[in-house]
Formats: C-alpha cells, structure tokens, sequence
C-alpha cells in the first residue's frame, strides 16, 4: 500500500458534508447554471407540455398555488375550541396509527350523535312547526276560502267577472297577413308605365314638359308589350301571358307523348292528370336486399337438389310477389320439367299460366300423373262450358274410379235422373261413401230408396247417419210407428259393431232432424239416448240442462222429448212439472200446457202453483166456469191454501162478482185466517168505497197481526185519503214503533211531513230512520231528492256523495246520481257507475235515458233491451221503454214493447207501483197501467 495516498479518497463523502465549508470557501450560483432571464409567455423547456403549463407564467401561477395551500398559521385563523381551521399536520404523512386513530373518534363522534339523535329530531320538528306558524304557505293561508267555495252557488259562480287581458290590442287580436295572388293583366296592364327614365326626353323641353307630340303615354309607336318575345326590349320586364302560354303548351306536348298510340285512347286521368300508380307500387312488403338474398338462397337449393318440388314452387312464388309473373312461369315450366311426378309443381303451374297454356299444362300433368284427382278436379274448374267440365269429369272417373270426391263433382253437374244413374255406380265404385249412398237414397222413390239404405247399412254397418236417414224415410212416408223401432235397432246394431253411442253427436243429431221438421225421428232419437251414459244421481240436473240448450239452440221439440221422458221418470217432481210447464207457456200452446198442467196436478196434488196455473190459463181464455172448477178441486186438495183462496177471490173480483169474492174472503178469515188474506178483505172493501168496513177490517186485522207493515200502511192511506193528517201521521207512527224496519213505512210518514209543509220534521224523520236502517239506499234517495225537491241541491249532492259511500254498491242510487250532475259530467258518471253495478237494471235503465237525452236513438233501443232483460219485473224500464218507442219508434216496435210487458207481467218500480197500486187503477190491466204510467213520464233529464 502506498503510504502518500490518503485513505479516505475513494470513499463515499459522510452525511452533510459540504466541501470547503470549514475553510469558508462556500459555493455560488452564475447565470449559466440557472439559465437566461425569460418572460412569463417565453414557451417552457418541454416540447409536449399538456395546456396550462406550456409557458413560464403557467409554471410560476402553479407554483404560487402550490404555496397558498400551505397552512394558514395565523392568530386570526385560530380558536380556542377547534384550534386551527385547518389541520396543522396535514403536510405531514398519514401513518397507520392516525388511521386507527381516526376510526376511534369517528366511532365516539357517532355514539355521541345517537345518543343525542332523538333530542335534536324534536327540537328540528318544534322549530319547523314555529317557523310555519309565523310563515305559513300560501296553500294554508287560502284553507278557509277555498272551504267557503263549497257554499258559493252556481249563479254567484257564474257571476264572477273574467281576468282581463293585460296584452295590448295588436297581441290580443293577431291579425294574420293576408296574401292574394295578382292575376297576370295586372302585371300585363302595368307593364310600361313602371319603367324608370334617367334622361330627359329633348322633346319635352323643346314643347315645354306636358305638351308632348304624342299624348297618352302609351301611346308610343313602338309599345314594349307589343313586341314579340317574353321579354319587352326596353325594361327586361317578363311577359306573364306568354308564360301561361308557354306552360299550357308544354302541357298539351306532354299529355300527347303519354297518350295510347295504338288504340288512340289516352292513359290518363283526364280530370287530374294522373296515371294509375298502383303499376307502380311494388306489391312485396319486404326490403330489396331480402328479396335478392331469398333469391339466392332459393337458386342455391334448386342447384343442389333440382328434384325437390317445394323449393321451385317457393321460388316461382318469389318471382310473382316482386311482380315478374314471366319469370316465375319460367321457372316453374323448369320445375315441372324437373319435377314430372309432383302434383303440387303442376298445379301452381296451372295456378301462374293463362287460361289456354293452363289446359295444355294440365293436359301434360294428366299424362305424366295419371292418377292424380287434383289435376282432373284442376281440369274440370278451367273449363267454362258444363258439356266440357263433365266430359273431363268422365274421363277422369274413367282413370280414378274410387275417388268419392270426383262422383260428387260429376254428380253435381248432372240433372237429378242422370245424377241417380251415376250415383247408382258411384256406390258401387265407392261402397263405403256414406254422403253417396243418402244421396241416391234421397233421388230413389220410397221402395227403392229402403233397398239402397239396406244396402248401405249391409256395406257400411258402422255409421249411424244411414240408420237416421232411414227413420226419416218411414217418418217422411207416414210410417211413424217404425221409426221407434228403427232408431232402436240402430242403437243395438251399432253397439254390436262396436261402435261407442256418443250421447252429444246424437242429440246434434235430433236438434237436425228437428229443424228439418222430421219431429217423430227427433224425438224417437232423444228417447233413445237421454240416458245413456249418465249417472242416476245427475240425471234430473244433466236433462234439464240438455232442455235448456236445446230450447237456446231453437230444437224445441227435442226439449218436448227431454221433458216428457223426464216427466216419466220422476213423475212426482213438482220442479220438473213446473219447468216442462214454463217451456209450454213460453213455446207451446194454450192447450198443451192445460193439457200438461191437468197431467201435473194428478201427480202433484199438492203443488198449488200447478193448480193455479191451470185456472189462469183457463181464466185468461175466457173459460172462467173451468177456472173455478180447477180451483174447486185445488181446495178438494188444499184446504187450507192462503194462495189458493187468494186465487178465486181474484177471479171472482176481477170478473165483477164482488159479493161471492167477499163470502170467499169471509170464509178464508175464518178457515185459514192470515196477514195477507185480511189485507186483501180490506182491500176489497177500500176500492168498493166502503171506508167504514175497510177500517173496521183493518183494526181486526191490526189486533191479531200487529207486526204486518201494509196493515198499516193501508190504515194511514185510507185516512190520509179522508184528509185526517193527524190521525195518518199517528197510524204511521204507529206502525213504526212495531216494524222499524219497514222502508216503505217511513217514506209515507216522510211524504206526509213534506205534504203539510213541515220539511224540518220529514228531514228528522228519514234521518232517524237511516239510524234505525243503516245501509238502506231507499232512504238514502228519498233523502237526497227531498233536497233536491225543496231546492237545495248542494245539500243534495252532499247527501248523495255520503249515500254512496255508505252504500257504494246500491244501482238505484247510481242512477241518481248520474241525472244529478251537470249534462258534460253526467257521462263520466255513468261509466263509474257501469264499473260498481254492472248487471242492475236500475243503472243500465239510467244509461238508456242517457244516451235518450243525448239523441243517440240506435243506443238508446239498445240499452232498453238490455234492461228489460235483465230485469223483466221492472215496470219503470218497460215504461220508460214504451215512452221512447212513441217517441221514436214505429208502431210495430211499440207493439212489440207492449206485448213483451203483458208477457212479462212486471209487478216492482216505483213509477209502476204508485200507478198499479193506486185505488183508481185497481182493475187496469197490463198494458193499461204500461200506457198510463208512460203517460206520466216527463223527458226531463
């Protein structure tokens, strides 16, 4: 080692070093180590410096920034709590521990917030309801007027002033620039006298200004107008009339160019100048480039398999929707070259050429496919003339014998005798065609049309149409006592061949033969299978369905059948009598249903509604001697019927025999004494006018049934009749204290507050009567239209809105409140009306009347129907509906309305009540009543 080199050279200098410090030689900085002075927009050292830092400035505004977020230290920005505003170690790393110690106080932070969370909810929630009450929204501030409103009534609204328009008269009234066309002599007339001079003419000075040579202006030897050309030589101005010229013209050059050369007509429109553009419009509906790519794809499938029929047929197809019909009759000529064998390339070749090439395409077809009954069935519909289709027929017949189809098609082009000929081999060549084996049948004369049936039934022993067919014949031909036999046979031989009886192919059947009128095989048929395949516990339930569907299918006969196969089964069921009688009644004739009514009540003595039935029928023909002898027997069996005592007091009063009515009654109180046989003696004595024996009556009645409403009723009506208020309000008041939950009850205590002016005490009464009935639409609309009445309809319209929600299902309700509203809201209440009650007859009558006032004649009549079958024992609807059919209809259609409603006997409605069961009226019939009360209805709504 070398003893004079220092042993520290080569190492590393140690931490702080700076040499020549500690001899005091320390270091400077000379411009050529920081670099020339720049300005602050000299461009920086970095040639690709994002913006914002491409100049000296840029990096000097930078570094300003970067100082300002140093930490304000201030004593102004100190506090004694929070200390600093910010955070006096945010330059300083952030270590694990200040995480974790970040985490512990966020944790407390949030505990102590919890804990506080509830206090300071409160006090937000009290300083909110304090600052409302010092600033309440404009919504609060208006509560109390906007309640007022409900007070304000529709005159007071009408009357308030409309907002004036604050826009001025120009912007209120926008007038709209008006543009009219200036006609060519105008622009022709002002031609010249708008050119612009720029030198004076020397003639006018030397004339002195207006005494010109030549006067008139226009005047001129050589006019601009007159010269030839469109345009003048002097202004450049355009010459209008020659333009309309020009363009008439063109025009006529244009319509001669696309005028028909040949045939000297032309091809357009001569009213419009249009040419039919339908030639032009592409009938596919897809896109061009869907139809090359199908095409193509099509090409390549006839390319790789060119004996596959579906694929030239598809692209001749194609070729006829884009509208080349030559193409396609191309292409499928190549298919049928290809294809010789495929029926369907021959038939859609057909289908694409005209009439002629047609034949001889199918001609071709018929050599190469001789068997084929499609192109023969092809071949036939191409000729025009019957000789020709019936020679090809016979040809093909020659070729296909069997085939069913080509004898119906030759069969059908015949007269009936050479048809039978024909049909005569048909069934030879075709043994097993059952449609050919009854149309021969049907061609035959009785003798042999048994023979071909028996042939039939020999060749086809397994169709039940042929045995059907032959029950019909023997029907047909007077031989009524075979067709039972017939029918059963062809139950037995079918079974035997294995054939299942399938009940409802059979019933169809029957409901066929009825309609066709054989009514012997209908019914001989229906006997035959009512029963097959049915429990013997669903036996009555399945029939008088099966009778129902026939009566909806109109097989009236077949529901006879059912009915009286029934009656034999349970002979002793009042239900089935009672329906088989309905059905009479509706479907059959007055006799048949006293015939069945007599067979009825040998059966079911005790079942009263059979025997009065029968004395009505009796009754209603004329026939009243009958009538009471029915009813005698009725008593014979019934001794102590109220209904069948009711019955011939009725038929007694009806028919003015009022003394033996009155012996009856008498005899009834004291043999079988009940409610309703004294108010029918009260009655009686109240529409003879003997007041005094009708109260007598009533107060005996009244001791033994005190709990009987319209005994009381009746009472307060015959004194309210003699003017004795008091004593009626006192009968009423009466009555309620034993049945307060009569309705009616309390509408006649009501109505007769509000006839002696106390509306206060009629409005207490109904009020206490909905305590008393809660839930009661009846009292809830007298309610209503008593303020309706006194003239008060917001309160009416309040009551009716607190109605429906007590009784939000109520339709009688509904449709009150429909005819409340105004006319424009009347529709949109109908529908939400139609949404709760959508089968009440009371809504559905409401409808009707609207769309009445609306005019809507055609809607009306049908929504009437609608009602009254819906609810035939609604009296109001069918008044209504004969009120607008006087108004509307023919005397056909309010015929019609009035015989319906005898029919259907209506007995509900208050309209229809108030007439029917007034006193005067006591003997009016149906239609009576139905004119009367039409007679009392207003168009009003």
């Amino acid at each position: 080692m070398n003893k004079k080199k220092k042993p520290f050279l080569g190492m590393p200098a140690p931490l702080g070093y700076v040499p020549g410090l500690g001899r005091g030689a320390t270091g400077f900085t000379t411009r050529s180590d920081i670099g020339p002075a720049r300005d602050a927009n000299d461009p920086v050292d970095d040639r690709h410096a994002p913006p914002g830092k491409r100049t000296v400035g840029d990096q000097m505004k930078k570094n300003q920034a970067a100082d300002d977020d140093d930490e304000d230290l201030n004593d102004t920005n100190y506090d004694e709590f929070n200390g600093y505003a910010g955070s006096l170690f945010s330059s300083g790393p952030y270590e694990k521990d200040d995480e974790e110690a970040d985490a512990i106080y966020a944790a407390l932070d949030k505990r102590m917030d919890e804990r506080r969370k509830e206090r300071r909810e409160q006090r937000e929630k009290e300083e909110i309801e304090k600052y409302r009450m010092e600033r309440p929204k404009i919504q609060q501030q208006f509560s109390d007027l906007k309640r007022k409103l409900a007070e304000v009534t529709e005159e007071e609204w009408l009357s308030i002033p409309e907002v004036g328009d604050a826009r001025n008269k120009r912007q209120r009234n926008p007038r709209y620039e008006k543009l009219t066309p200036v006609p060519d002599s105008f622009f022709a007339k002002h031609l010249q006298t708008g050119e612009n001079h720029t030198s004076v003419d020397p003639r006018q000075t030397q004339f002195g200004g207006l005494n010109t040579p030549y006067p008139g202006g226009l005047n001129t030897p050589y006019p601009g107008g007159m010269t030839p050309g469109l345009m003048t030589p002097g202004t450049g101005e355009l010459d209008m009339r020659k333009i309309g010229q020009a363009r008439n013209t063109l025009m006529d050059m244009r319509l001669s160019q696309v005028s028909d050369s040949v045939s000297g007509q032309t091809v357009v429109d001569p009213k419009g100048y249009l040419t039919d553009l339908n030639s032009m419009i592409p009938t596919h509906g897809g896109d061009i480039n869907d139809i090359k790519k199908a095409r193509l794809l099509l090409k390549s499938v006839r390319e790789t398999n060119p004996h596959h029929p579906p694929a030239w047929i598809a692209s001749a197809r194609l070729e006829e929707v884009t509208g080349k019909l030559q193409v396609a009759r191309n292409l499928i000529m190549k298919g049928t070259e290809m294809c010789p064998k495929s029926e369907d390339v021959w038939l859609e070749a057909a289908r694409l050429q005209p009439g002629d090439t047609a034949k001889a395409v199918v001609a071709q077809a018929v050599r190469h496919l001789p068997q084929s009954v499609r192109i023969y069935i092809r071949a036939a519909e191409l000729e025009t003339d019957i000789r020709a289709k019936k020679r090809v027929l016979r040809k093909a017949l020659e070729h296909v014998p069997n085939s069913v189809r080509l004898w119906k098609a030759a069969v059908e082009l015949e007269e009936p005798e050479d048809a039978r000929i024909m049909l005569s081999r048909a069934v030879e060549c075709c043994p097993t065609s059952v449609e050919l084996w009854l149309a021969l049948a049907r061609l035959e004369t009785y003798e042999n049309a048994r023979k071909v049936l028996n042939k039939a039934r020999e060749n086809i022993p397994t169709d039940r149409h042929i045995w059907i067919t032959a029950a019909k014949l023997e029907e047909a031909n007077g031989n009524t006592q075979m067709v039972e036999k017939i029918i059963d046979r062809a139950i037995t031989s079918l079974r035997a061949n294995g054939v299942e009886i399938n009940r409802e192919q059979w019933i169809q059947d029957a409901e066929e033969c009825d309609r066709a009128g054989s009514v012997a095989t209908c019914q001989a048929v229906m006997r035959a299978v009512i029963g097959i395949g049915i429990e013997e516990e669903d036996r009555k339930h399945t029939w008088m369905e099966d009778a129902d569907s026939c009566v909806a299918h109109n097989a009236l006969e077949c529901a006879r059948a059912i009915y009286a196969y029934a009656l034999q089964v349970f002979p002793s069921k009042k239900s089935v009598w009672l329906r088989a009688a309905y059905f009479e009644k509706n479907h059959g004739t007055r006799e048949s249903l006293e015939a069945l009514l007599q067979r009825a009540v040998a059966h079911c003595p005790k079942a009263e509604v059979l025997w009065l039935m029968g004395a009505k029928s009796k009754w209603l023909a004329g026939d009243v001697p009958a009538a009471r002898s029915i009813l005698a027997l009725a008593f014979q069996a019934n001794p102590n019927s109220e209904e069948i005592w009711l019955a011939a007091v009725k038929l007694e009063s009806e028919n003015d025999e009022y003394e033996r009515a009155r012996r009856l009654l008498a005899k009834a109180r004291s043999s079988a004494p009940t409610a309703r046989v004294f108010m029918k003696s009260v009655k009686l004595e109240w529409v003879q006018d003997n007041i005094r024996a009708a109260q007598d009556l009533c107060e005996e009645a009244l001791r033994h049934y005190e709990d009987f409403p319209k005994l009381w009723m009746m009472k307060g009506q015959i004194e309210e009749q003699k003017e004795m208020m008091e004593k009626a309000r006192e009968a009423y008041n009466q009555g309620l204290k034993k049945c307060p939950h009569s309705t009616p009850l309390w509408l006649l205590l009501s109505r007769l507050e509000e006839k002696v002016g106390q509306l206060t005490r009629a409005r207490a009464i109904l009020e206490k009567s909905r305590l008393k009935n809660p839930k009661n639409p009846g009292l809830w609309l007298e309610s209503v239209r008593l303020e309706y009445r006194a003239g008060l309809k917001n309160i009416a319209n309040t009551l009716m809105a607190k109605a429906l929600q007590e009784c939000p299902n109520s339709g009688i309700l509904w449709s009150e409140a429909i005819f409340l509203e105004a006319r424009p809201q009347r529709r949109t209440k109908s529908v939400d009306a139609l949404k709760k009650c959508e089968h009440d007859p009371h809504v559905l009558l409401a409808v009707a009347k609207l769309f009445w006032s609306q005019r809507k004649i055609t809607k009306a009549r049908e929504w009437f129907h609608r009602t009254v079958k819906i609810d035939s024992d609604l009296g109001d609807a069918w008044a209504f509906f004969y009120k607008f059919e006087l108004q509307h209809g023919t005397e056909e259609q309010q015929e019609e309305v009035r015989k319906r409603c005898e029919s259907a006997e209506p007995r509900h409605g208050e309209l229809w009540c108030a007439v029917s069961k007034d006193i005067a009226n006591w003997q009016k019939k149906i239609g009576d009543i139905l004119r009367l009360v039409a007679g009392r209805i207003k168009n009003t709504f």
